[in-house]
């Protein structure tokens, strides 16, 4: 360890002896990390719900079955 880390971690020391041991709370920063979670989530149902009102649930006439179901109809016509 270099001489700098080490009287950093000195001056550490006595903070970290003033924390409850019992006790344990996320702070700030779980905070911080909870509100941008929440914050990400928001934005990505207000996404997808955009999204989803630009589908059509309709569905559209199929070509290939057309077809096929005209030889049907004629033979279905002419009896």
């Amino acid at each position: 360890m270099s001489a700098s880390v080490s009287l950093a971690v000195t001056h550490l020391v006595p903070l970290a002896k003033e924390v409850d041991e019992n006790k344990v709370t996320p702070g700030v920063l779980g905070f911080i990390v909870f509100a941008v979670m929440a914050v990400a989530v928001w934005g990505l149902m207000k996404s997808m719900n955009k999204h989803m009102q630009k589908v059509d649930f309709k569905e559209s006439p199929d070509a290939d079955a057309d077809k096929s179901r005209e030889p049907a109809d004629s033979t279905a016509q002419q009896r």
